[in-house]
């Protein structure tokens, strides 16, 4: 009688499933967006995000700590013309709190969804998505997306950026050496200067950790 051989369970990730990990100094954070040459070039030449006529405030524009799924939602900035160009976008702490205070996540705790009636949500959204590392492999755990709806939201955003960087030479210089180099290591990909050190940046406001689902259980989320 033959049997059918068991699986081997998976080994639990030592990193929690929802935690924010980012670039960030004692005052500043790093997020990261891409955009199409026009509106990048015009970004970076005047430290405005939407100095040129082509950057609409009245659409939602989702930014993101994470690196590696900067690259993955671009391609490297390959994937898409109108995301050709990566902007490192620098603002203050307070700001990114703030941020992290008023949103609300786009696949809600069940019981929260029922008890809102399952109304659509608006305002800052957020988002749980699947990690990557730099090679574009899925990783166990998630990474925030974080939504700023146009409108008012969106023009406090734009006054809480405090410096632009055009980085999107680095995340080509980075596809070229993988694609050269498969066995190259992130701390190789580090000491080269195309993996930024990213840390757990800690929310310690249980109100804002609950907003966010941080502390739910793994894959305790409904979409919408």
């Amino acid at each position: 009688m033959s049997t059918t051989p068991t699986q081997p369970e998976p080994t639990p990730s030592p990193i929690p499933y929802k935690q924010i990990r980012a670039l960030f100094d004692s005052q500043t954070i790093t997020l990261y967006q891409a955009y199409n040459p026009t509106i990048a070039t015009a970004a970076v030449t005047t430290q405005k995000l939407n100095a040129s006529p082509l950057f609409k405030t009245t659409r939602m524009t989702w930014i993101k700590p994470s690196w590696a799924w900067m690259l993955y939602r671009s391609g490297y900035s390959h994937k898409d013309p109108n995301q050709s160009r990566i902007l490192a976008l620098r603002i203050n702490h307070s700001d990114f709190l703030w941020l992290l205070s008023q949103g609300v996540v786009s696949h809600r705790n069940p019981a929260d969804k029922e008890r809102e009636g399952g109304k659509r949500l608006t305002g800052i959204r957020i988002q749980w998505d699947p990690e990557r590392d730099v090679k574009m492999e899925k990783l166990g755990y998630r990474s925030i997306q974080i939504g700023i709806p146009g409108g008012e939201i969106c023009e406090k955003w734009l006054g809480m950026i405090i410096r632009i960087e055009d980085v999107t030479d680095k995340a080509r210089e980075l596809k070229r050496v993988i694609d050269g180099r498969p066995g190259v290591t992130v701390e190789e990909l580090k000491e080269m200067g195309l993996v930024p050190e990213e840390r757990v940046f800690e929310v310690e406001d249980e109100e804002v950790r609950g907003r966010l689902g941080m502390d739910w259980p793994d894959g305790d989320i409904s979409t919408e």
